[in-house]
């Protein structure tokens, strides 16, 4: 009973990241104060510095593995039901939906452009020359065949794909040929990789969960070097306040207008009964930010509380939370774009439709795990030449944000179970 009594004590991981972050900022005011700049820069910053290299360090493997799982998980790709064909399509036409909207929103508001013009210009000095890097490849592109970013995605030697975070496009599409050959050779014959697969993904959320140990000390060390580089400007706080409220205004729109309407349409179910149902299912999400964790819950609610057949909601749900990332790929666009208005980079639009199928295809490899989203949105950056290295301005603030769009993730999972079992019946009733 003690040890029960001790564990209920116990800080959850988002709170003390979110401590981390106050204090990190708080000692970062307090160098400054104190003319203590320098201890900060070399001694506390290189932490943050170690943290983002964890991300990254496991940043590969982990979309390798993840879609390998997933597309492993829809069986028997060749007698396909129905049901799988409609599941996929919705889950990807609703993660479109979610992209434009986190696009529509962050160009809207512009809250890059609150960034001081003054640190704007140094923060892009910081990075000059990894800008003038993705900048030359971009020209480069554009030189090239217009069929060229296909070209790029399919690659030439393997380990050089897997040798570097911004060939991630080559290795999504390597980890679902490779799904897909699973599958199609039998689950008899492969019963054995499948399982190594499993078991190696077990060690690889092992390794996030370390990774995730050290986040509060992380995201202190990040916090308090930005502080100090930034010399505690209001400005910078204004700007990651403004983008916070984006992303929660696009996540609200998903959750309270796209999904609702969604549900008027294509199902029967009453929003009253549906957002009733779904409710626990959102405080779980919001609690844990674990989509998979919350799996369980999702199911027995969508099944007893809104009637969705069990053939229906064993299939449609555990995938979803392997590809179905509305809120995560949101997310994303909008961390994108603010970055982009941070160190002044404009995007065109081709550059806009190119983040809108890269946060739709790499949502698909997100794992249901908290800091998940984080891994990916490297992969966003990467393919508009976005400094991977402006995620330490936003990561201080990524965990509250990280618990919303898990919310938004587990009800996205729920309305197409919903939708895919109305269409179920229809079509029988036909």
């Amino acid at each position: 009973m003690k040890a029960v009594s001790h564990n209920k004590k116990r800080l959850p991981l988002y709170a003390k990241i979110l401590i981390g972050m106050a204090l990190g900022v708080a000692f970062g005011f307090a160098a400054i104060a104190l003319h203590c700049e320098g201890f900060v820069s070399d001694w506390v910053a290189p932490l943050g510095t170690i943290f983002l290299r964890l991300l990254k360090l496991i940043a590969v493997p982990l979309v390798l593995v993840s879609l390998i799982l997933g597309v492993v998980s829809l069986k028997d790709i060749k007698s396909l039901s129905r049901i799988g064909l409609k599941t996929i399509l919705i889950y990807v036409c609703t993660t479109i939906i979610a992209v434009s909207i986190g696009l529509a929103m962050v160009s809207l508001l512009k809250p890059g452009k609150l960034f001081p013009e003054d640190k704007q210009t140094e923060f892009v000095e910081r990075y000059q020359q990894t800008v003038t890097e993705r900048e030359a490849q971009m020209q480069q592109v554009k030189g090239d065949s217009p069929m060229q970013f296909v070209v790029d995605i399919v690659p030439e030697n393997l380990f050089q794909a897997f040798s570097s975070n911004s060939n991630m496009l080559q290795v999504i599409f390597f980890a679902l040929l490779f799904g897909v050959a699973l599958i199609c050779v039998g689950q008899s014959k492969t019963a054995s990789v499948v399982r190594f697969f499993q078991q190696l993904n077990l060690i690889l959320l092992k390794i996030i969960d370390f990774i995730m140990a050290f986040a509060p000390l992380g995201v202190f060390a990040l916090m308090a070097g930005l502080m100090v580089d930034y010399a505690g400007d209001v400005g910078i706080i204004s700007s990651l306040g403004m983008y916070a409220l984006t992303v929660v205004m696009a996540l609200a729109v998903i959750i309270l207008v796209v999904y609702p309407v969604i549900l008027r349409l294509f199902s029967k179910k009453k929003l009253g009964q549906f957002f009733k149902a779904v409710f626990p299912v959102q405080m779980l999400a919001f609690s844990t930010s674990s989509s998979a964790a919350t799996l369980p819950l999702t199911m027995e609610r969508t099944q007893k509380h809104l009637g969705v057949s069990e053939e229906v909601s064993s299939f449609v749900l555990p995938v979803g939370v392997t590809i179905n990332m509305d809120g995560t790929s949101c997310y994303q666009a909008v961390a994108a774009v603010f970055l982009a208005q941070v160190m002044g980079l404009d995007l065109s639009f081709g550059q806009m439709l190119l983040i809108l199928a890269t946060a739709t295809i790499s949502s698909i490899g997100t794992p249901g795990i908290p800091g998940g989203s984080i891994v990916m949105l490297m992969i966003v950056l990467d393919s508009v030449g976005i400094p991977i290295e402006g995620l330490a301005l936003i990561l201080g603030i990524d965990r509250p944000l990280d618990m919303l769009r898990t919310v938004v993730n587990v009800t996205g999972d729920t309305t197409v179970a919903c939708v895919v079992d109305n269409k179920k019946e229809l079509h029988i009733n036909a």
